[in-house]
């Protein structure tokens, strides 16, 4: 007599099946558990059994808070000397896109001018986003810039969301990478919203500085990344 196939592999089984036929994407959210209960005709933690074995497989990841997701390859991003967001992108072979937040313009606290090397309260533009790869959010980030140095930038990011091509409008056609400083911290309510992830999981922080051609900082960028979305490689 056959054995009978136990019902959380056979869930975990017909799901493989959607993700081998393209039912969820990459990135997707699966349905609820009780959705699945539903589809299935078994209890939650029948399903959650099937879930797990897909989590052990590396074909899903679950967010506390935020249900469970199809498992992206994580996106290749090198910081080097030339760190520039959609060749980065473009070059992992994901479509890069950046979404404006908010855009302003106010005095620089000390920490903020000691980087760009201003005085305490001087007026910088600060440009605040959400970078996405393929479509899903990898990394929210602040961006500062002198606007004594930078005449006309803040007009030029409401007109285009890339750095590299706003600083060209307004005089800078090519800068480098003077520091990178990269931090583990948690996700905070706002971070975690803009990003689809819960409060508190992991991100990694990145805290840089671009000079011009002369030498002097033109950009303070600080960058979160969703840690599971995004594999930083270190460049000389």
């Amino acid at each position: 007599m056959q054995a009978k196939t136990p019902i959380w592999k056979a869930i975990a089984d017909a799901l493989r099946s959607d993700l081998a036929e393209g039912r969820y994407a990459p990135g997707d959210k699966l349905p609820t558990e009780a959705a699945l209960a539903e589809r299935f005709g078994v209890n939650r933690h029948t399903v959650r059994h099937g879930i797990s074995a897909l989590i052990d497989e590396g074909l899903v990841r679950t967010r506390r808070g935020a249900g469970a997701f199809v498992a992206t390859t994580p996106t290749d991003y090198p910081i080097g000397k030339r760190v520039r967001f959609h060749e980065n992108l473009i070059a992992a072979g994901r479509r890069p896109e950046k979404t404006v937040l908010h855009l302003e313009e106010r005095a620089a606290t000390d920490g903020e001018a000691k980087a760009l090397q201003i005085a305490p309260g001087t007026l910088i533009c600060a440009y605040h986003g959400l970078s996405l790869a393929d479509g899903q959010p990898i990394a929210v980030f602040e961006s500062l810039f002198p606007l004594d140095h930078l005449l006309g930038i803040s007009q030029a990011l409401t007109e285009i969301s890339s750095v590299t091509e706003a600083l060209a409008a307004v005089g800078v056609h090519d800068y480098t990478r003077a520091s990178t400083r990269l931090t583990a911290v948690r996700a905070s309510a706002t971070q975690a919203l803009h990003l689809q992830v819960a409060e508190g999981d992991p991100l990694l922080r990145s805290s840089s500085v671009n000079v011009d051609m002369s030498g002097m900082p033109i950009e303070y960028g600080r960058t979160w990344f969703a840690g599971d979305r995004v594999t930083l490689t270190l460049e000389g």
